[in-house]
């Protein structure tokens, strides 16, 4: 399929796309570990127990990161797993959802706690919007895919 980036040999833009989306993903979800990792550093030094939401946040970052790397694996057909990235864009929202309420409306007043919180917010955003984008791409091109010929005649459908 031409343009689709389902062929292996050439390089198009579609897959350019998908390397660049991968890699932002990639660095945003290492954005936000490192973002919310500052509150469950300070909590760890104060003897004060982890918030549910913060471990929730480390976790999506996690399995984003691991998602991305476990991408690189050449033979892999990532566009085949447009459900996990399906699964990826619910948590990203859900962690949106959650810290949004909590600080978008938030004034900071000189606080940099919050001002890094509102920025995190931001980023989970983005993180969400991408791994939506993939999802879909991935979806597209899966069910385009299976519509395809078979590859001795070319008469059958597959």
């Amino acid at each position: 399929m031409k343009g689709t980036g389902v062929s292996s040999g050439d390089i198009t833009v579609s897959k350019i796309l998908r390397i660049v989306a991968r890699f932002l993903q990639f660095v945003l979800a290492l954005t936000v570990a490192g973002l919310y990792g500052v509150d469950l550093h300070h909590a760890a030094q104060a003897h004060k127990y982890a918030d549910s939401k913060w471990v929730y946040a480390e976790v999506v970052a996690g399995l984003s990161c691991i998602t991305v790397l476990v991408y690189t694996i050449p033979i892999l057909k990532t566009w085949a797993c447009f459900g996990w990235d399906a699964l990826l864009f619910i948590l990203w929202m859900a962690l949106f959802g959650t810290f949004g309420k909590m600080y978008i409306n938030e004034n900071p007043e000189g606080d940099a706690g919050v001002t890094r919180m509102k920025h995190a917010v931001w980023v989970d955003l983005v993180n969400m919007l991408l791994w939506f984008m993939t999802a879909v791409y991935g979806a597209v091109i899966f069910f385009m895919h299976r519509r395809g010929r078979t590859l001795h005649t070319g008469r059958a459908e597959v």
